[in-house]
């Protein structure tokens, strides 16, 4: 029997769970979008401190949950990154505390392979897989081709998908985190708005969202400037057209070239119901699986951190009380600690 306790922290969730056998036995969250959204994004020196207020009350949450103590763990998982480091740190004093008082061996996970395992809760992986991780802070393709064996075959070059959501989201008057808002308002729209659709010609799989999001904030302020009508419906839905079309017209683009058996949603702009339902209806018929996390996966939890754990923990993949984080830790070097 192996008992895994996993602690995530790396952006505005602090997030405790613990698994037996891979069996999810409890998975605590403090979420703190509510005090975010007042400055329309997460920031960072607030989210650190709340981190250490909620990391103690978490933590006595999962134990009570589980019927468990600290004792009846094999292992403590954390995430070590990609992030924001002061809220890395927070997450990561917790883990190496644990692991020190109580001998426990100390497991680095990567944040963006515990989105990608989050898929496990869903079905079963079939190898080769398309990873394609949509959040916040990352957009990434990834082929996997066993457990645990990562490849990047393209990345934003600048903002992340889910970042520009909450900038546009921003400029529309939507609340933040943008996403949900946008996804609603795009379904009431019509495309109306030409908007540019950046490295779509060239023979590549990386992205970009700079130039949309800058094209979104020009065009609001030329309808400003002339006194004209910006409609927040139709200029959602046009937005949602290019941002999302880039991921299906990539990510489909690579399954086929990648001869891949599997694709993968990860990540929390998988949460998107349009492109949910734009990959369904590309990969059918195909013969490509797809598997769509369900949503409580989509978001920061520490139950994805101990799917990847529970991989870790059989390789043995530990670290020493030495260990420090990484907010640029890149997936294809998850063993590099």
């Amino acid at each position: 029997m192996t008992r895994i306790l996993a602690i995530e922290s790396s952006c505005d969730e602090t997030a405790v769970a613990i698994t037996e056998d891979g069996k999810l036995l409890c998975n605590v969250v403090s979420s703190q979008v509510d005090v975010h959204a007042k400055y329309g994004g997460v920031m960072p020196e607030i989210a650190s401190r709340l981190h250490a207020e909620n990391i103690d009350v978490c933590l006595k949450e999962a134990l009570e949950t589980s019927s468990l103590k600290f004792e009846d763990m094999d292992a403590i998982a954390v995430t070590r990154g990609p992030g924001l480091i002061g809220c890395l740190h927070v997450g990561l004093q917790a883990a190496k505390t644990i692991a020190m008082l109580y001998n426990k061996p100390l497991i680095p996970v990567h944040h963006l392979a515990g989105h990608i395992y989050a898929n496990e809760y869903a079905g079963e992986f079939k190898f080769p897989m398309l990873c394609v991780v949509v959040s916040g802070g990352n957009t990434e393709l990834v082929i996997m081709r066993d457990h645990l064996n990562f490849e990047i075959i393209g990345e934003t070059k600048d903002d992340a998908v889910g970042e520009c959501y909450d900038k546009v989201a921003r400029v529309l008057g939507f609340p933040y985190p943008g996403g949900l808002p946008i996804d609603r308002a795009s379904k009431l729209g019509q495309h109306t708005y030409d908007l540019p659709m950046p490295l779509s010609h060239e023979d590549s799989y990386d992205f970009s969202y700079s130039g949309l999001k800058t094209s979104v904030i020009n065009l609001a302020n030329t309808l400003k400037m002339k006194g004209e009508e910006l409609r927040p419906n139709d200029l959602a839905k046009s937005f949602q057209d290019v941002a999302i079309g880039m991921i299906v017209e990539k990510a489909t683009k690579a399954a086929r070239a990648y001869d891949v058996k599997q694709v993968i949603l990860a990540g929390g702009v998988s949460a998107n119901s349009y492109l949910r339902e734009c990959m369904k209806n590309r990969l059918e018929n195909t013969g490509i699986d797809l598997i769509i996390p369900p949503l409580w996966c989509t978001t920061d939890n520490a139950a994805m951190i101990a799917k990847v754990a529970e991989r870790l923990y059989k390789e043995g993949v530990f670290a020493d009380l030495s260990l420090g984080v990484d907010p640029n830790w890149k997936i294809d070097e998850y063993r590099k600690f």
